[in-house]
């Protein structure tokens, strides 16, 4: 690892399953992204890759590798020269994979055959950055162990979609949807993601939500995609690092299709929620 960029992680599905321990699922948060620089790769779908942050990765293979890099539409070059995105590059050992900043979406994905190796932790290779299990974001200097390379797939056409300025996102009521004023008028009018957000969940700003129901819950289990209102009445989504218990009302949980694009939005983009 020559520069890990502004924050890059080793992330894998994550480790679901684990709950009833405290632990969050984790994983890469833009999920459809990371499967398919694995296919790209020859790899499994749920083998390890990158997940960098507003790209500005630098890496150095040792041995001759085939690499695919997803997500946004981002500048990648080997040893200096424009090889493109969303596609299998070819990289001899010795060589430099870089990437640049991408114009839109947050979070760009580096896959690398075979996939990278590291100890894995519960089942999972992902970092979570809330309980600080699995591998430590990376650093300059970091030498990453690759497993077996497979076979790539390939792929027809793979066109890097552009993470949109507003987001219109489809949520479930519930369950405690009937603690908040008329629930379904609120989360429709309008919020704007704050740079206050991160792996554990997108903060919010817009008009407070209002609470129909007075005093607190006790905590109870919450997944990725539980828009949880606290006291200030700005919403949180939470995302893939969540914590797995709280106490605060869920006013509706994200449709499981959706989380991929709210993992590229950036500060500033715009979010209106959809009831069904």
């Amino acid at each position: 690892m020559l520069d890990p960029g502004r924050y890059a992680l080793v992330e894998d599905r994550g480790r679901p399953g684990y709950a009833h321990l405290g632990v969050a699922p984790s994983g890469a948060l833009d999920t459809a992204s990371l499967r398919l620089a694995n296919r790209l790769v020859g790899n499994p779908q749920d083998a390890a890759g990158i997940e960098a942050l507003l790209g500005g990765l630098s890496v150095r293979f040792t041995a001759a590798v085939t690499a695919a890099v997803t997500g946004p539409a981002v500048d990648v070059r080997i040893d200096g020269r424009p090889s493109g995105s969303h596609a299998p590059l070819a990289v001899r050992a010795g060589q430099t994979l870089a990437l640049g900043t991408p114009s839109t979406g947050l979070r760009c994905y580096l896959a690398v055959s075979g996939g990278i190796a590291v100890e894995p932790v519960l089942g999972g290779r992902s970092r979570d950055v809330l309980s600080g299990i699995g591998p430590p974001p990376l650093r300059a200097g970091d030498v990453l162990p690759l497993g077996e390379p497979g076979i790539p797939a390939g792929a027809d056409v793979v066109v890097p979609v552009r993470a949109p300025a507003e987001l219109v996102v489809p949520v479930t009521l519930g369950p405690r949807d009937d603690w908040i004023d008329d629930p379904a008028a609120g989360l429709s009018a309008g919020w704007t993601v704050t740079a206050e957000s991160n792996r554990v969940g997108l903060r919010l700003d817009g008009t407070p939500l209002r609470r129909a129901v007075d005093g607190e819950l006790p905590s109870e289990g919450v997944v990725t995609g539980a828009i949880q209102v606290p006291p200030s009445g700005l919403p949180v989504v939470f995302l893939a690092d969540h914590p797995t218990t709280g106490g605060y009302p869920v006013a509706a949980v994200v449709k499981k299709a959706a989380l991929n694009a709210l993992a590229q939005a950036r500060p500033g983009t715009r979010i209106r929620f959809r009831p069904s």
